[in-house]
């Protein structure tokens, strides 16, 4: 009887503790998330450069802090607004992504790879490497030689030899012109990530690691995918005139759309399709601008007065 009753003192003491543990963590990431949403606003609209880097630099090394808490791959970042938070359809890994934008109207990606190990921190660091990438669709690289993206979808490739996942993302580029990407992420035999596989079929049956898109900064694009077709579907970019052909800063949608089409774990262009009953005006902004969205939610706070 005394066994039975000390037994049961002894699991009432350790699921208090547990709890306890639970709640203080539960506390520290609450304040934790509370810094990185006030810094992410700053590094997207503080007019002043240094106060962007700075805040990005504290923002670093917050979310880290924020990720090494027990259980923090079960953690919600949906408050903190600044950045994009994927997980992979199959819970494997989730991958956070950001950018600062720089004095001269350029812009600067960061991210990481959060593993999902049920137990201790597996965090890859993202480093942005677009400036020295001088063949990106035609590059494997890995995190150390990222190009650079905010991602705003990932879908999972299942039935491909080597399995893996493709990425839709939004990369700004300069004053003039915008960048959208279609990558992939694998992981190697160490459980790496790598970047770009000789996946994406063109049209002269040459195949990309990635697919990156330039177009007019004044411009929108829709790039999305349509899981009922297994496709990913865009808008087709045509220059203004024929003086502008190769000139991508001048570049806009043309009212027609191509795409790829997965197939036996590639995914194959096809070209000239009706999209007319998917594609939607909600669906040219998939990727939500920060500094857009911060304005909005300002505008709807209703008025004290």
């Amino acid at each position: 009887m005394k066994k039975h009753i000390l037994a049961l003192l002894f699991f009432l003491q350790t699921t208090a503790m547990l709890m306890a543990q639970d709640t203080r963590s539960i506390k520290q990431f609450n304040a934790l998330r509370d810094s990185l949403t006030h810094l992410g606003a700053k590094f997207i609209n503080d007019p002043d450069d240094m106060e962007r880097k700075n805040a990005n630099y504290q923002f670093i090394r917050t979310l880290v802090s924020t990720l090494k808490l027990p259980g923090s791959f079960n953690y919600s970042f949906d408050s903190v607004k600044s950045i994009s938070v994927l997980n992979a359809p199959d819970n494997r890994f989730r991958i956070f992504t950001w950018h600062v934008i720089n004095v001269d109207g350029s812009y600067r990606f960061y991210g990481a790879v959060q593993m999902n190990t049920g137990g201790a921190l597996k965090l890859f660091p993202l480093e942005d490497y677009s400036p020295l990438l001088k063949n990106p669709e035609d590059s494997v690289t890995d995190n150390r030689k990222w190009y650079g993206a905010q991602y705003y979808k990932i879908v999972s490739v299942k039935n491909s030899t080597t399995p893996y996942y493709v990425l839709l993302g939004w990369k700004g580029h300069t004053v003039k012109s915008t960048k959208k990407v279609i990558d992939a992420i694998s992981f190697n035999r160490n459980g790496q990530p790598l970047f770009g596989a000789d996946v994406f079929v063109g049209n002269g049956k040459k195949t990309r690691k990635r697919v990156v898109f330039e177009y007019s900064r004044q411009a929108s694009m829709l790039l999305r995918y349509v899981p009922d077709d297994n496709i990913i579907v865009f808008d087709h970019l045509s220059p203004p005139d024929k003086s502008s052909s190769g000139k991508p800063e001048t570049f806009g949608p043309d009212l027609s759309y191509d795409g790829y089409r997965l197939s036996n774990g590639k995914w194959q262009f096809v070209e000239n399709l009706d999209m007319r009953n998917i594609a939607t005006a909600q669906d040219q902004n998939e990727y939500i601008d920060p500094k857009k969205q911060a304005i909005k939610d300002r505008q709807q706070v209703p008025s004290r007065h």
